[in-house]
């Protein structure tokens, strides 16, 4: 099992949300959160200045089996890709063990599969 770890721009989520439910990817866990990048300049956005030292994210996090690992990224940069910097970053790891707090079951079973 692995949990991938995406931070994306905020105004690519709701598409990234579509893409991941249409391909049958149907939990993963949200959140906002803010960054700080490594472009750090002064941009002028209709009149007014603002910095990019503070960048606003969406992470988004997903336990899934390791066969499902490349079709979720491919997912994720498919939509999330603009071109530019600041697209984000996709992080994986290995997950030791889950459990079902209800049924108590542990292990890959109770990652329900794609349909």
């Amino acid at each position: 099992m692995k949990k991938i770890e995406a931070i994306i721009r905020k105004t690519k989520f709701e598409e990234v949300k579509e893409a991941l439910l249409n391909s049958d990817i149907n939990w993963f866990e949200y959140h906002d959160v803010h960054g700080i990048g490594q472009s750090r300049q002064e941009r002028i956005y209709r009149g007014v200045q603002y910095s990019t030292d503070v960048i606003e994210r969406v992470a988004i996090s997903i336990v899934c089996r390791d066969q499902f690992v490349q079709p979720t990224i491919d997912v994720i940069t498919d939509t999330a890709h603009t071109g530019e910097v600041g697209d984000g970053r996709i992080f994986v790891s290995d997950i030791i063990d889950t459990w079902s707090i209800r049924t108590r079951e542990h292990g890959d079973t109770v990652l329900r599969d794609k349909k």
